[in-house]
């Protein structure tokens, strides 16, 4: 772990950081306009909000992720990093966090989704372990 990364500190998330939270997930540019965040924290909150975690430094919300299990697969969601944070190891704080957690669970397998044009992004995870699958990603809009 980087040695920065020892300022931080993550826990769930608590109803008090959704104005950082949702702040944080503008920053990081992790907001279509098709997702409404406050809503997506609500939902969270209804199944495994314990999976729900944030980084902290000094008191205030520095990086999410929101991570999901369904008893076959992990999922990791909003992940993100304080922009003028970033290379200092609160990335892999939380997936270190979110990967312990998931096998508490017995995950077997995590699977999470970048966008192709979010190269950095796609970098990072490949840092940590993470390897493309040959799959072809499908998406249907319930609501």
């Amino acid at each position: 772990m980087n040695e920065a990364a020892s300022t931080f500190t993550v826990r769930p998330f608590a109803l008090s950081d959704e104005a950082a939270v949702i702040a944080l997930w503008h920053a990081c540019n992790l907001v279509v306009p098709w997702n409404d965040p406050a809503r997506d924290i609500a939902c969270k909150m209804q199944v495994n909000p314990e999976l729900f975690l944030v980084a902290i430094e000094g008191g205030r919300v520095v990086g999410t992720v929101m991570v999901g299990y369904d008893g076959h697969r992990g999922w990791i969601n909003y992940l993100g990093v304080l922009p003028q944070l970033r290379r200092r190891g609160v990335g892999r704080l939380l997936m270190q966090e979110a990967e312990a957690r998931l096998r508490e669970r017995g995950c077997p397998k995590i699977n999470l989704q970048v966008r192709t044009s979010n190269t950095e992004v796609i970098e990072f995870y490949k840092r940590i372990g993470f390897k493309e699958d040959a799959v072809v990603s499908f998406g249907k809009r319930l609501s």
